[in-house]
């Protein structure tokens, strides 16, 4: 009863004010957690807040050879990804120490490899390097803030082979952000080609409890970041599964298309969703998954050969002069699992961006 008076109310309220249903609107606007930005070039890195606690940073480090998003918190302030190698942590594991926080690269550019570039902890003879260029805008607000940069994608000699715009729109709902990664990338004064390769593109490399049960004897680091006792095979604390749009769970999702992708899990006494979405605009829309159970969750739109098992090939290219633009959605999710029509919701809103 005091319900229906309390929607009368309002409904009135609005009729009679044109302007109240705007102002009810605002209200919910303001009470959004705001988003801010501490440009840090002399460290070499961005910080991005939300409520004014720092969610993730993105920074440029010299052994890297990428920007990256690193490391990348829950609202809470849990950390989602892998310490390894910036910042080990105990019972991690130390290999392909090429992939750190998230990140945006292919492993065939012209021929040269950007995506493994680093991993035997030092520049690769082949390796091509992003260089970060500068940062073109950090536009915070309430419940949405914009992180703009551009790079350049080098050759091993320092051509540059493509140029990047990208920017990072980071969204806040009540419990989780979602982070939009928008880049561009132009080919310069001769065409681009990016050879099918499972190595790419669009990726996180996730905390240890988000891994999947593994069956590896490999030994994990001890607290003092080197191989310790522990081994993988032990799975203390692993809680991680993977979920697609399609309905396929755990490992066997690798090399499967789908629009969008969840790995969840249990972190301390935090339930965690990490999902990345698809965009129709991508190329190989819905794309394939690079998702291993080991901590790697890539989305690969360029890789068919290795994941149809060379029944399809994508040789994608881009002519010289023209530019290619990849988008994907990052959701964050803390102290729930997403459902599938969660999920759906916030996949369809980005679709129609």
């Amino acid at each position: 009863m005091i319900l229906s008076k309390v929607i009368v109310f309002i409904s009135a309220l609005i009729i009679s004010n044109p302007f109240a249903s705007f102002q009810v609107e605002k209200s919910q606007a303001e009470r959004k957690q705001k988003v801010e930005f501490s440009v840090r070039e002399q460290d070499r890195k961005v910080d991005v807040l939300i409520g004014g606690r720092i969610v993730t940073s993105y920074c440029w480090p010299e052994n890297v050879y990428k920007p990256v998003l690193y490391p990348i918190r829950t609202l809470s302030g849990t950390e989602i990804t892998r310490g390894f190698p910036l910042k080990p942590r105990e019972g991690e594991r130390n290999d392909h120490i090429h992939q750190v926080g998230s990140w945006l690269n292919y492993g065939n550019v012209n021929g040269f490899d950007f995506w493994g570039n680093g991993s035997t902890g030092k520049k690769s003879e082949n390796g091509g390097v992003i260089k970060q260029l500068g940062i073109e805008g950090a536009k915070g607000g309430n419940g949405e803030g914009v992180l703009s940069v551009n790079a350049v994608w080098q050759d091993p000699s320092g051509r540059g082979l493509l140029e990047e715009k990208t920017e990072f729109h980071f969204l806040v709902d009540e419990h989780y952000y979602y982070i939009d990664r928008i880049t561009t990338l132009t080919a310069g004064d001769q065409d681009v080609s990016m050879k099918d390769t499972k190595e790419g593109m669009f990726a996180i490399r996730v905390a240890r409890q988000l891994e999947l049960p593994s069956k590896e004897d490999v030994s994990l680091l001890d607290s003092e970041g080197n191989p310790g006792t522990e081994k993988a095979m032990e799975n203390k604390g692993v809680t991680g599964n993977y979920r697609s749009s399609e309905g396929i769970t755990g490992e066997a999702v690798w090399s499967t298309r789908a629009k969008w992708m969840e790995l969840y899990g249990i972190i301390g006494n935090e339930k965690v969703s990490v999902v990345i979405c698809d965009h129709p605009k991508n190329p190989s829309y819905p794309t394939y998954w690079h998702a291993r159970g080991y901590g790697l969750f890539s989305a690969n739109p360029l890789g068919g050969n290795d994941f149809t098992s060379g029944k399809e090939v994508v040789n994608f290219s881009i002519p010289a002069g023209k530019s290619i633009t990849f988008r994907y959605r990052t959701i964050i999710a803390s102290g729930i699992h997403l459902n599938d029509e969660e999920i759906n919701i916030l996949a369809d809103d980005f679709a129609g961006r």
